[in-house]
């Protein structure tokens, strides 16, 4: 999904929605519709991304690595503290989505919280 992201460093809402909605048939995954949750909040559609977070929560019951998509979603919904729990439970869990935080942009609005800082440290990828 690479070109939602390019659409959104852009600023080009609109077109996010559009991929997202060409993408939404296709996905099958919890994964790859948290993502699509993402988009959908990062683009301003709030209730459709609840809608898809509702979802991928109640399938993180029973399958394993969802922790740091839906942080990721609560990060575009703007919402740090459940975004920070959810990292937290990714890191409790050892969700292999952890490895990757450093350089995931997803998560950069979150690189200036001291609480981002430490969980980077405990995963030893502090530099």
């Amino acid at each position: 999904m690479l070109l939602p992201d390019i659409y959104l460093k852009q600023g080009k809402s609109a077109e996010v929605l559009a991929e997202a909605e060409k993408a939404r048939s296709g996905v099958s995954d919890a994964r790859s519709l948290a993502y699509l949750g993402y988009f959908y909040a990062a683009a301003g559609a709030r209730n459709e991304a609840i809608r898809i977070l509702d979802e991928v929560k109640r399938q993180s019951r029973e399958h394993y690595n969802l922790e740091v998509p839906i942080a990721a979603i609560y990060i575009a919904l703007g919402d740090r503290e459940q975004a920070f729990a959810w990292l937290e439970k990714a890191y409790q869990d050892r969700e292999q989505g952890v490895a990757y935080l450093k350089v995931d942009t997803h998560f950069d609005s979150l690189r200036s919280d001291p609480r981002f800082a430490d969980l980077l440290r405990r995963l030893r990828l502090a530099s």
